[in-house]
């Protein structure tokens, strides 16, 4: 026991030999990210920008979360055999200095989400993750790229910012999505691409290291190893007579920031609540038994791994700090410029009141002068505005009509049953016009398809007259444009359905009644006419089928003889033979 004491007092001394180390620039990027974090995504908002950090990636059940529990020395990260970490848990490790007149030692962790509450209980932060991770992707085994803040104080840590993501996983096991592997890799990716962040690999030393999925993933993005660090966790249960030396030497796999190896408490430990204490005494005592791993103090234990974390993340910092300070000032002043276009900030209701009658009104000055053709902004590219429903109208529209022919599909057999059809089981004496006006109701009812498209394409023209009619001032109101935009196409969305009826009520109106008065309509005698004139054109030698007015008129005619009395057959009859069948009638 007395050996076991001794163990735990070295690994606090050395805990506390190097607690300045990066005391200054690692909790200002520290204050950095949480200035920037309301912001939401850095990226988005500040584009190229990426503050420091340490991304620690690794396999499921590589022991990632046993590393990052021992750098703090606590336990406090969720626990289980499928995949542990579904969001990426960005951890930032603040040494706490306690001051004279300063009682209150005790470790404590902040959620940003939570920012005025402190956890003093570890077993309390663990619950708290898995109900943020649930609260985000649910109680499936999925994950999502939105990030949990939490910060950790105490005088037993040294300053790193760490991100845990999640374990990089081949085969989706129970209810993980199928795409699970490519969602897992594209966001540990999306860390570890950017120059800014060093990558800590965790590969367990009782697999192939050679075929490391950590390091295949960090060569990818950093061929070279200069920002990448390898740790190497479960020495103790390799194969007897194996062992992971020539990795720690870097022969294996070569990175220019060199390996740690570390002995990480087992699953059965976890179990059994071996403390974290009892466990990096176990690690001590492991590496000083074993004599292979002599020699190789600077690259072995959980507090050698924590000191080169942050002399690393110092020196880092260090030397991306003058860039970063270069585009931080860039970005203010582009920000600054923005903010003065905006104007000065309204107290009053009063004053917002004044903001908003005048953004309405230039807004809506604005839509009409589009629709007037007085706009400003007139293009010269297309047809737009006022101009394009002008168009509509008068181009598309009266196109659509005239291409609709008032005879297709409408056939002599057609005629011929709308006649017997409308005598009933007698005879007619002269034909009725019931089947003229069926048939004629038909055709017209073939204008209503043209007539909404109509409407449907004045209805898209101007949402985007109302989309295009931004105003100076709505640059200031992003929420206002917004919802400005937003009922401006609830209010003509509206309108649509009250148009389509009107559109069908006067076609409604059409069929209801056909007005033979009116001097286009050809009447009886004007369809005998031209049913004559067209079968001396077939007499002499013209082709009807060929010309397709001919049949037109050939219809319109055989339409428009009902009225005169004359059934389908006697169409295209010579004189002489109505005279002939006259005298027969007789």
């Amino acid at each position: 026991m007395g050996k076991k004491s001794n163990s735990n007092g070295d690994v606090l001394q050395s805990k506390n030999s190097t607690c300045f180390i990066g005391s200054s620039v690692i909790p200002l990027i520290n204050k950095l990210q949480d200035i920037f974090a309301p912001l939401g995504d850095i990226d988005d908002r500040l584009t190229g920008l990426r503050l420091p950090q340490v991304a620690v990636i690794g396999s499921q059940s590589s022991g990632k979360s046993s590393v990052l529990e021992a750098l703090v020395g606590r336990d406090f990260l969720p626990r289980g055999t499928d995949i542990c970490t579904r969001r990426p848990l960005l951890l930032q490790l603040e040494k706490r200095t306690i001051g004279v007149g300063d009682n209150d030692s005790r470790e404590y962790g902040e959620f940003g989400h939570l920012p005025d509450k402190r956890f003093y209980d570890f077993s309390d932060i663990r619950c708290e993750i898995l109900v943020e991770t649930e609260k985000e992707v649910g109680v499936k085994k999925g994950v999502s790229d939105k990030q949990i803040r939490l910060k950790i104080c105490s005088p037993n840590v040294l300053n790193i910012t760490l991100v845990d993501l999640p374990g990089i996983t081949k085969v989706p096991v129970g209810d993980q999505p199928s795409d699970i592997e490519a969602r897992i890799r594209n966001m540990i990716m999306s860390y570890i691409k950017q120059e800014t962040s060093i990558i800590l690999a965790v590969s367990p030393a009782n697999a192939d290291l050679a075929n490391s999925d950590a390091l295949q993933m960090a060569k990818e993005v950093d061929p070279t190893g200069t920002r990448t660090i390898g740790v190497i966790t479960k020495l103790d249960i390799m194969d007897k007579g194996t062992d992971a030396r020539n990795f720690l030497l870097g022969k294996v796999i070569p990175l220019r920031l060199g390996y740690i190896g570390v002995v990480n408490r087992s699953q059965q430990d976890i179990n059994n609540k071996r403390s974290i204490e009892e466990a990096l005494a176990y690690e001590e005592q492991f590496f000083r038994d074993y004599h292979v791993y002599h020699g190789l103090s600077d690259r072995c234990r959980i507090p050698q791994l924590a000191k080169k974390l942050n002399q690393i993340l110092e020196q880092h910092i260090r030397n991306v700090l003058p860039t970063l300070k270069t585009d931080l000032n860039s970005h203010l002043v582009a920000v600054e410029k923005e903010l003065r276009t905006y104007g000065e900030a309204l107290e009053s209701n009063a004053e917002r009141g004044a903001m908003l009658l005048n953004v309405l009104t230039k807004y809506s000055e604005a839509f009409s002068a589009v629709v007037d053709g007085k706009s400003e902004a007139i293009t010269t590219k297309e047809l737009s505005g006022g101009a394009r429903i002008h168009h509509i109208f008068q181009s598309i529209f009266v196109k659509s009509l005239e291409e609709v022919d008032p005879c297709e599909d409408l056939s002599d057999e057609d005629i011929r049953i709308a006649i017997h059809n409308a005598t009933g089981p007698r005879n007619a004496l002269f034909v009725p016009e019931v089947p003229f006006e069926v048939l004629v109701r038909r055709q017209i009812a073939r204008l209503l398809d043209p007539s909404l498209q109509c409407l449907r394409f004045v209805y898209d023209e101007l949402i985007k007259i109302s989309r295009a009619c931004e105003t100076f001032e709505m640059r200031r109101f992003l929420e206002l444009r917004r919802r400005l935009e937003d009922v401006t196409a609830r209010f003509l969305r509206d309108g649509v359905k009250p148009a389509e009826r009107m559109i069908t009520n006067l076609i409604d109106m059409e069929m209801d009644y056909i007005n033979s008065s009116h001097p286009n309509f050809i009447g009886g005698t004007k369809a005998v006419d031209m049913a004559q004139m067209e079968l001396r054109a077939m007499q002499e030698g013209d082709d009807a089928d060929k010309d397709p007015a001919a049949n037109k008129g050939h219809k319109l005619a055989t339409v428009a003889k009902f009225l005169n009395g004359a059934l389908p057959s006697q169409v295209g009859r010579t004189q002489s033979d109505n005279d002939r069948v006259a005298s027969v009638d007789e």
